[in-house]
């Protein structure tokens, strides 16, 4: 089938949005969606910093949503035609981190999500001229019309709901709320600090609010520190002098957890500094820079921690999402701008200027 897709071909130059084919029907365990929207996530534009680790030119787009138009059967033959689903990342199902319900820690994370999809996959994906395209992004390559998923990467939500806006729940939003609601477990007045108010560290703000937990949240924008203090947040400017000290006087002597999305080794430092004895430092975002700690920052029973994905089980923790929102307490479509697909170069220099907090793209339908 023939559709239209953004496809990225160097890693500095822009998305083109051209005529794709894929090869052949769903193999079993597969799904062809109809996509209705994709978030765009820093991990997408990442990409371009990737120094040629990620194969291209590529379909990049892993926050997709959509209809479920074909299926090829098998295993995870539960969801079916029409249904409607949030796409999020892969993973193999057979290892010891997805037996054990941790399929973010998948030993095959890297290469199914990032550097190469499934191996035994024949390349199916390729442009007007019959050049071959980078194997399935994150299990999708949803910056397109439709995208060919793994089952295991669909999660059914009610088609009352407006499906176009919900693609970000699979991962940025995911990641932002898991590791406050999964990681931390926060609760009814614990003191928590979220560095960065982007995508991801509104979403744990949004959490962290439901939780009823006491929020702090770090950035050096105005404008997305007023976000954060309409969400429920106290607001702090990254610039404010001994931000340690000003983070432990409004969290009664200090956090008790502490989510960096932002990979600034200061902030980082800053943010250990502001826990509490026996406190915990997450972190979400990919260092480009070494993570230099001085001793003490360490003591007290202080810990860091890696978090991938929230540590969520995607069709465990986008349905609670879902629920908060349509209660009130989760209200991330607040987050959200739409363009279309069409405009996704736009959206990209958007997002990366701090105008937008959430680019979902819209295809546009021309058939298939």
């Amino acid at each position: 089938m023939r559709y239209r897709a953004a496809v990225l071909r160097s890693y500095q130059g822009p998305f083109a949005v051209e005529e794709v084919t894929l090869a052949g029907a769903p193999a079993a365990g597969e799904l062809l969606v109809e996509i209705a929207g994709c978030g765009m996530c820093a991990t997408d534009l990442a990409v371009r910093r990737s120094a040629g680790r990620s194969p291209l030119p590529a379909v990049l787009g892993h926050e997709g949503a959509g209809v479920v138009v074909r299926t090829g059967g098998g295993r995870d033959g539960a969801i079916g035609v029409g249904d409607h689903v949030v796409l999020s990342f892969d993973s193999c199902g057979h290892c010891r981190g997805c037996r054990a319900a941790a399929p973010a820690y998948c030993d095959s994370f890297a290469a199914l999500n990032l550097f190469g999809g499934r191996q035994d996959d024949p390349p199916r994906l390729t442009d007007a001229t019959g050049g071959a395209l980078a194997p399935r992004w994150f299990g999708q390559s949803s910056f397109a019309e439709y995208a060919l998923v793994p089952a295991r990467n669909a999660v059914r939500v009610d088609p009352a709901l407006p499906v176009e806006l919900l693609g970000p729940l699979g991962c940025g939003f995911l990641t932002g709320a898991g590791a406050v609601l999964n990681t931390f477990r926060v609760g009814p007045g614990e003191p928590l600090v979220v560095l960065g108010a982007g995508a991801v560290g509104l979403a744990a703000v949004l959490a962290a609010t439901a939780a009823g937990a006491l929020t702090v949240a770090v950035d050096r924008h105005p404008e997305r520190l007023a976000l954060a203090e309409r969400f429920g947040a106290v607001p702090l400017s990254a610039e404010t002098a001994l931000l340690p000290e000003r983070i432990r006087r409004l969290t009664d002597g200090g956090a008790r957890y502490a989510l960096d999305t932002t990979a600034a080794p200061w902030l980082v430092d800053a943010a250990l500094r502001a826990l509490r004895p026996t406190g915990t430092l997450g972190l979400v975002a990919r260092f480009h820079t070494p993570l230099s700690l001085a001793p003490d920052t360490l003591t007290g029973g202080r810990g860091i921690r890696h978090i991938c994905e929230g540590d969520a089980v995607p069709s465990l923790l986008v349905p609670q999402l879902i629920r908060l929102w349509q209660v009130g307490d989760f209200p991330f479509d607040q987050l959200v701008r739409t363009y279309p697909l069409a405009d996704i170069n736009e959206a990209e220099r958007d997002c990366a200027a701090g105008r937008v907090v959430k680019p979902v793209l819209l295809p546009e339908r021309t058939g298939g």
